[in-house]
């Protein structure tokens, strides 16, 4: 009967297949490697800065960046190389670049370029689900390939939506602001009409509001939150528009599309199990431990 593994040795084959897992793929260890120095390097810096909540997120980086082998390593999922190197120069992208190097106040676009990777990502892995089910041969689905890339695109604004209503709450019960303020030089609102008739009034060219008295020094109207989250939107739904027509062309030409290829997840074979060889691995060393101890006390 077969011992349940304690937590070092479950500890141990986790690890072990991790690193198997890391090594199968050697373009994405070289990217998950020169990631992870620099996320250290970065980690340090912010130590001796005495940034500690930058420190925080370094560490939370390091746990992302492992995210993409531990889904393979315990769900038995590959990841193509093309979609796992995504994945991880996303993270390092909104964390350490965005967060911490302040790229979403340096750089405009750069939370508009995150946005558009993640309707990407998202739908990838809606798509996954889907095709997963709809070749199991347990179950009764046959889906088009047209609604196959549907179900992925929803899934994928669904996610986006899920998370600006994240960053609406955390804005509004915690005092954060996820949700970027945008400036503006008109508005349109009916709130302003004298004659309360649901008439739009619209003011034009605002340079300048003042707000208790002061002035804001923004060179304009400062819309809070909506602009931002509209335009995240709109990019989610580019890159899940993207990624449904590639899942489309994988469906209908499956094994031909190289580039579909590089981004649809599929399901391990039995020889790229590495968790599973992972502990017949360390169940062949418990059994050599083992004898090696019997052999001691007999040759006490």
């Amino acid at each position: 009967m077969r011992k349940k593994p304690r937590i070092r040795q479950k500890i141990r084959i986790m690890r072990r297949a991790l690193r198997m897992e890391r090594r199968e793929h050697k373009s994405s260890f070289y990217v998950y490697f020169i990631l992870r120095i620099l996320v250290i390097l970065m980690m340090v810096l912010q130590f001796f800065n005495k940034n500690y909540e930058n420190v925080f997120l370094c560490i939370l980086t390091l746990l992302l960046l492992t995210v993409p082998s531990f889904i393979q390593v315990n769900f038995k999922v590959e990841l193509p190389t093309g979609l796992e190197i995504t994945i991880l120069f996303f993270v390092f992208a909104a964390e350490i670049l965005g967060e911490i190097s302040a790229y979403y106040i340096k750089f405009p676009m750069w939370d508009t370029i995150l946005h558009t990777i993640n309707g990407f990502l998202m739908a990838a892995i809606g798509f996954y689900l889907v095709d997963f089910l709809n070749r199991n041969t347990k179950t009764r689905f046959n889906l088009s390939p047209a609604f196959l890339s549907l179900v992925a695109f929803c899934f994928s604004m669904t996610i986006g939506v899920i998370w600006e209503m994240f960053e609406w709450a955390m804005d509004h019960f915690l005092g954060f602001d996820m949700q970027k303020d945008t400036v503006v030089d008109h508005i349109n609102s009916v709130a302003l009409d004298p004659t309360k008739t649901n008439t739009v009034v619209r003011i034009e060219h605002i340079k300048e509001v003042v707000v208790n008295g002061k002035e804001l020094g923004v060179g304009g109207y400062l819309d809070i939150g909506l602009h931002d989250t509209m335009k995240d939107l709109t990019v989610n739904l580019i890159g899940a528009v993207v990624f449904s027509v590639i899942g489309f062309i994988y469906v209908k030409n499956r094994d031909k599309s190289i580039l579909a290829k590089s981004f649809i997840p599929v399901n391990k074979t039995k020889d790229k199990d590495y968790l599973q060889q992972s502990i017949e691995i360390e169940e062949k060393e418990e059994e050599e431990r083992l004898e090696k101890q019997l052999e001691k006390k007999e040759d006490k």
